[in-house]
């Protein structure tokens, strides 16, 4: 293996591993506003998530607005506990 050899590995290594960093980019810089052009197309979803909090590695919790109610669900440990319906209120709006 002379010298040319080992430029000609080396230069096609860099090589590739630009075309990977140059499509991470693209992806991180390009796909959430694809995603979201996707998403508007099928139309205005029912289903919102308002809130995640983490309250251990293995549990959470979620609110979740369907329609005008929200329910609260804690996740995690293989089940799922859901809190009774609530309707929604809009932030600022009086208890």
């Amino acid at each position: 293996m002379d010298f040319l050899d080992l430029a000609r590995a080396v230069f096609a290594l860099a090589l590739t591993l630009g075309i990977i960093g140059l499509c991470a980019w693209a992806a991180r810089r390009y796909a959430p506003q694809l995603l979201a052009k996707l998403s508007a197309e099928r139309g205005e979803r029912r289903m919102q998530v308002v809130e995640t909090l983490v309250l251990d590695p293995a549990r959470r919790l979620v609110l979740v607005r369907i329609d005008a109610e929200e329910r609260l669900i804690l996740l995690g440990e293989g089940r799922e506990l859901i809190e009774p319906r609530q309707p929604a209120n809009p932030p600022g709006a009086p208890l």
